[in-house]
């Protein structure tokens, strides 16, 4: 059960690790803090409907996945 907790843990800190550059890559949807430090000046420039969407998808992804390891510890640890 340790072993299972350890590698539970090191993949929600690769996988936490992760979510963050993913999430600060998306391109701001205006109106909010991106628009407050200049994204709004570069919206035209921003990457094209097919990145965003890969993007979107491996963003989820990877977003399902840390919940999916967060609920697990929480079971090894209600067990344990």
């Amino acid at each position: 059960m340790d072993a299972l907790r350890i590698t539970l843990q090191v993949l929600l800190v690769l996988s936490s690790f992760l979510l963050i550059p993913l999430v600060l890559l998306h391109k701001g949807r205006g109106g909010g803090l991106s628009d407050m430090f200049g994204g709004g000046i570069t919206s035209s420039a921003g990457s094209s409907g097919v990145a965003e969407r890969n993007l979107n998808r491996i963003t989820v992804t990877v977003a399902v996945l840390w919940a999916v390891i967060i609920v697990l510890l929480g079971l090894i640890q209600r067990v344990g």
